[in-house]
């Protein structure tokens, strides 16, 4: 047997933050040589952070990520090791991978297919490497090997499929395979989204069953550069199972997952299928040499069974709220700010963003304990990490602001959602505020406003009227203001700009109003494992979701103003997930509603379009927002729309001809 401990590691990196990474780098590599790894893959571009953006196109930046790659050579010796750096060659950028083998560089491969879809925009500042290209680099005077190489290093046959790779039906794995390579490393940044994972480990499972390797699968961990949340879904997988993998959705900045492999049971797989045919005309340049040693090991590693949370039967839940509680840690500690603010309305949406700060706080404190915890917020005062409680209120502001059309109903909710979150929730009146703004455009005016002739107008400044107070407090308590805007609003625009959407950042704004209602009734009840249920928020559940900007005698709801939420989410991932035109979702959505009538339905495909394209502009201007859903409305990193446009004229002018 040929008995071989791989590693992959989840790092939780920042674009451009030298030190961090390299530190986290350097925990990786000692950790791994601790634990006797031989081979260790860690995430793609990691010296640098995968986030950059344009910075990948300064030079200053590529010649930085080629220092801090020779400061840590030293820290490789008794390792091989793949480290993601960007590479400067013939002009152009390539998105690299460097292989070192016991402190000395071996030579670099690139990444062939280039995300350029959805969040991910690679085409922008890298080249793709041509299939089969080999040539050579040169690295502050040295020559080293640059292209699609395959690595012997002490007799152990190492190749590479770097993220996007693998997700091609071409994958550079079948040429490797033909090459008799024992181990396919894959350095990733693959962001999160829901399902993802078992897409995820597909791909890698499979590729050590077809290819007949040891496949080591590294991944980011966390909010690396403030949209995109990645789960650190470390994996390692040999004869088309998957034997070790990381924890997803750690606090932790470096996670690191071990397993053995036995290289001959590839060697056995492979010669035993019919159609599989070596290349024995290997090209003299096709491989790099270099000796090493590897530490003994004994046992091979067995096939993993999914634990945990990923077992329950609402993992799209549990996914969210690991998501989401990671993506604010992570915001938090990255922006140096000393907690959140909420404007608590009583609603649905701000007591999710509110729920969610507080169970961010409680997984840190019990992931990380008080004294790491502290290192990394060390604002925290004395006392602050003494229990769940102390630090949630130290954490999270929450600000109820009341006009005279807002409800002892939804005041009473606040309050309720606080206390039991353990927040510092305060109370304003602000409706001296808002009769001053009326009272001072009526003047200008020279007429009274009224609900008749002024209704947007009169909604509208209830809820800007709330906005300066409340960041206001933001500012005096050194925290980030969080806008509680979802998906759905912004689909129509349902939201005040500089009102309710006023705040530095926008947790919910890529989830669903559907799915948040049915996400809070079970918090009410169940909550996710570990932390446990919220009771409540069923003051919150049991109303019917409302803006509370128009007189009571109006009985205003938010459906009553647009259409049923779950009408609206139909219509919406038919038109901008599927590109179906009013015409073609008029078609179908008599089936999948028949309890409404066409002219019913007819109307609301009219007022989803017109208002969809009106409020464009309201979306370009959303606080940035977490990515979770690979349907996303967010206009910079998935649906780009124009601000400007005919407005659906033509073919909503179809459906009366129908």
């Amino acid at each position: 047997m040929r008995l071989l401990k791989v590693a992959a590691a989840a790092l939780n990196q920042t674009p451009l933050a030298w030190e961090a990474n390299r530190q986290n780098i350097v925990s990786a590599l000692g950790a791994a040589k601790d634990a006797g790894v031989g081979v260790l893959c860690l995430p793609e571009l990691c010296i640098t952070g995968y986030g950059c953006e344009d910075a990948f196109l300064a030079p200053f930046v590529r010649e930085t990520a080629l220092d801090i790659l020779g400061e840590l050579l030293p820290e490789t010796r008794g390792l091989v090791v793949s480290v993601g750096l960007p590479l400067h060659h013939a002009k152009a950028v390539f998105n690299a991978s460097a292989l070192v083998a016991d402190g000395k560089l071996l030579g670099f491969v690139a990444k062939r297919a280039l995300a350029g879809d959805g969040i991910h925009y690679e085409p922008r500042w890298f080249k793709p490497w041509p299939a089969g290209t080999r040539t050579r680099v040169d690295v502050r005077g040295q020559e080293y090997p640059l292209g699609d190489h395959v690595f012997d290093v002490g007799g152990v046959r190492i190749g590479f499929e770097i993220c996007e790779d693998a997700w091609m039906a071409k994958r550079p794995g079948a040429e490797l395979s033909l090459d008799a390579v024992d181990v396919i490393l894959n350095p990733s940044a693959s962001h999160f989204a829901f399902g993802k994972h078992e897409v995820r480990k597909r791909l890698v499972l499979e590729g050590s069953r077809a290819f007949g390797v040891a496949y080591v699968y590294s991944n980011l961990l966390g909010n690396e550069a403030g949209r995109a949340v990645y789960d650190g879904d470390a994996l390692i997988a040999a004869g088309g199972a998957v034997i070790a993998r990381a924890p997803r959705f750690s606090l932790r900045t470096v996670e690191l997952v071990t397993a053995v492999v036995d290289l001959d049971l590839g060697d056995v797989r492979q010669g035993g299928l019919s159609s599989y045919q070596p290349n024995l005309e290997e090209p003299a340049e096709l491989s790099v040499r270099a000796a090493m040693s590897y530490p003994p090991v004994r046992s091979v590693s067995r096939p993993l069974e999914e634990a945990g949370w990923e077992r329950t039967a609402r993992t799209k839940e549990e996914e969210l709220t690991r998501a989401l509680t990671l993506a604010l840690f992570d915001y938090l500690r990255k922006t140096g700010a000393r907690g959140f603010v909420v404007s608590l309305s009583g609603g649905a949406d701000s007591s999710l963003v509110a729920s969610l700060v507080a169970m961010a706080a409680r997984r840190a404190l019990a992931e990380l304990g008080p004294g790491a915890l502290a290192e990394r917020l060390p604002f925290l005062a004395a006392g602050a990490t003494a229990t769940p409680e102390a630090l949630v209120e130290c954490l999270l502001t929450t600000v109820y602001q009341a006009t005279e059309n807002s409800s002892e109903t939804t005041r009473a909710a606040a309050r309720a959602v606080a206390h039991a979150l353990g927040a510092r929730h305060l109370e304003l009146d602000v409706e001296e505020l808002v009769r001053a703004y009326r009272g001072r455009i009526e003047t200008a005016l020279e007429r009274k406003l009224d609900w008749e002739h002024d209704d947007l107008a009169l909604q509208n400044i209830q809820a800007r009227a709330r906005a300066p107070s409340v960041w206001l407090i933001a500012n005096v308590e050194h925290k980030l203001l969080l806008s509680t805007s979802n998906r759905s609003e912004a689909a129509v625009g349902y939201a005040t700009m500089d009102g309710d959407t006023a705040g530095g950042l926008s947790p919910i704004a890529g989830v669903d109003k559907n799915f948040v209602r049915s996400y809070l009734r079970w918090l009410e009840h169940e909550g996710p494992l570990g932390l446990g249920p919220i009771p409540a928020l069923r003051a919150v559940n049991e109303q019917a979701p409302t803006a509370e900007l128009r007189p009571a005698a109006h009985a205003q709801t938010d459906e009553s103003d647009l259409m049923p939420y779950d009408v609206l989410d139909a219509i919406e991932r038919a038109a901008i997930r599927d590109k179906r035109s009013p015409r073609e979702i008029l078609a179908t959505l008599g089936a999948d509603f028949p309890a409404h009538d066409r002219t019913t339905l007819t109307g609301w495909v009219r007022r989803f379009f017109r208002l969809f394209a009106q409020n464009q502009w309201k979306r370009e201007r959303y606080a940035p927002s977490f990515h979770v859903d690979d349907e996303s409305l967010d206009p910079k990193t998935w649906y780009r729309f124009p601000i400007l446009s005919g407005g659906f004229e033509r073919e909503l002018a179809e459906l009366e001809r129908d």
